[in-house]
């Protein structure tokens, strides 16, 4: 979401990113040659990883705008390998910047990671693996292969990044409320302000600092009623105090606009909040301590009301405190409420754990290489991680490269397992998926093994010679 563009300055909070990371570069076939050593051996060199995309939290990042303007990332490709066992250079990585409290999103909104915290660290599209030159295929039987791996392809794809504000304490209300004014007075926060509905398009964030505790205030933009239904900006901006322990109700004692008091006020924004909960889960907005401020006493009909109805709230097991944003009136001991609930909050959390939280999928255990499913009369589909690798690394312009594909899969037991599947002699094997596939003919009395090479760059299995 992008906001405040007509005053020529735009908050983002809400992007989808579209990333790729660089592919790795193809290992080098080469022989070493000098006078007299036609035939040194092989000295093909591996290939450079490529570029990794990567997301870091930046004091200095304030918001998601440059990846709104520019939503498109990439990293560059490895270098090939070369002859003389020069190894390719790897692809540079793209650190990308991003404000604290951003949480990183998958297509299908899974949470891959949640990072707070300066420093914090996440790859979200690694690079693809160098291919092997031939100098690191060499063995005692092909002492001199005559082709080399390709590199991998990286990771591409695209992620949702949302952002939401790390603070302590949320001040929430109406439009107008006096939230913007309330924050400058107790901070060093300078929002914009002015006296209509909406001034306030983006989160603003203050440091306050009362007697030995720091904490943070954030000023979200004004709810109105229906905001969790996607009324106004408030839908938007709620998620920017999921984050906050304690919310302070800041309400407004000098609102002229009729059918408006502070008691409704407050009434329409807890059924706010309490609406958004189910998008919280164990942790919801309506079981957050609350205050309630009762701003604008300045102001005689304000100060007025504010002792008028600071009984109701008091009646309801809520503290008041009645301010002035503008005469500083009251202030002081706003800041040392919010600071002791804050710190009582502090102290009930558990031992601190690592800044860093990343969610990753885990490998499962003993999960099998590969699977084989039949696909038709006499076809079937192979589904896998190494088998799908291997393809991506094979040149299929090169015999010795194809052969040696044939010899690694049936070391991982594909021909028994296809045996066993039932395949009979001519059968379609496709490897990969559905829609994208590499399609051979399998002939089980095909030898495999390095001894069926023929001479470097050909495969005497691929047209007949065995």
């Amino acid at each position: 979401m992008a906001a405040g563009a007509g005053s020529g300055a735009q908050f983002v909070d809400r992007v989808v990113l579209h990333v790729a990371a660089g592919n790795g570069g193809n290992g080098c076939a080469s022989i070493h040659r000098e006078k007299f050593k036609p035939l040194g051996g092989p000295d093909g060199a591996n290939g450079g990883r490529g570029g990794d995309v990567i997301l870091q939290v930046d004091a200095n990042a304030a918001s998601l705008l440059e990846y709104h303007r520019r939503p498109h990332r990439r990293a560059t490709n490895g270098r090939p390998g070369q002859g003389g066992h020069r190894t390719g250079a790897d692809g540079g990585d793209v650190l990308l910047p991003v404000p604290d409290g951003t949480v990183v999103k998958d297509s299908s909104g899974a949470v891959l990671a949640d990072l707070v915290g300066e420093g914090t660290r996440f790859v979200i599209a690694r690079g693809g693996k160098g291919g092997l030159g031939n100098a690191a295929l060499a063995t005692a039987k092909r002492k001199a292969p005559g082709f080399a791996l390709l590199g991998e392809p990286g990771d591409e794809g695209e992620v949702v990044l949302e952002l939401k504000s790390v603070a302590d304490v949320a001040l929430v209300g109406f439009p107008s409320a006096g939230k913007s004014s309330l924050i400058a007075a107790v901070s060093a926060a300078k929002p914009k302000i002015a006296d209509y509905p909406f001034t306030t398009l983006i989160p603003n964030l203050g440091v306050v600092s009362a007697g030995d505790t720091t904490f943070t205030v954030a000023d979200v933009p004004g709810l109105i009623e229906g905001a969790s239904e996607g009324r106004g900006l408030g839908l938007e901006f709620l998620r920017h105090i999921e984050r906050s322990s304690t919310l302070a109700h800041v309400l407004d004692c000098a609102t002229l606009e009729p059918g408006r008091d502070p008691v409704s006020d407050f009434e329409v924004i807890e059924r706010e909040l309490r609406a958004y909960d189910r998008v919280l889960g164990d942790r919801p907005l309506s079981d957050r301590p609350r205050i309630v401020v009762l701003n604008k006493v300045d102001v005689p009909d304000g100060r007025d009301l504010a002792e008028l109805v600071r009984p109701e709230f008091e009646a309801r097991g809520l503290r008041v405190f009645e301010v002035s944003a503008a005469t500083h009136e009251g202030l002081r001991e706003l800041s040392f409420a919010m600071a002791a609930m804050v710190e009582e909050y502090r102290a009930a959390l558990p031992p601190a754990e690592p800044t860093r939280l990343v969610i990753r999928p885990e490998p499962v255990a003993g999960a099998p290489d590969f699977e084989i499913r039949p696909a038709g009369e006499n076809t079937y589909l192979i589904t896998g991680e190494k088998p799908v690798r291997w393809l991506r690394q094979t040149d299929f312009t090169n015999e010795e490269a194809v052969g040696y594909l044939a010899d690694r899969l049936a070391r991982l037991g594909v021909e028994q397992a296809l045996a066993e599947a039932g395949a009979a002699a001519g059968a379609t094997v496709m490897i990969g998926t559905h829609e994208e596939s590499i399609v051979f003919d399998w002939e089980p009395e095909v030898l495999a093994g390095e001894a069926a090479s023929g001479p470097r760059g050909t495969d005497r299995r691929l047209d007949g010679r065995r």
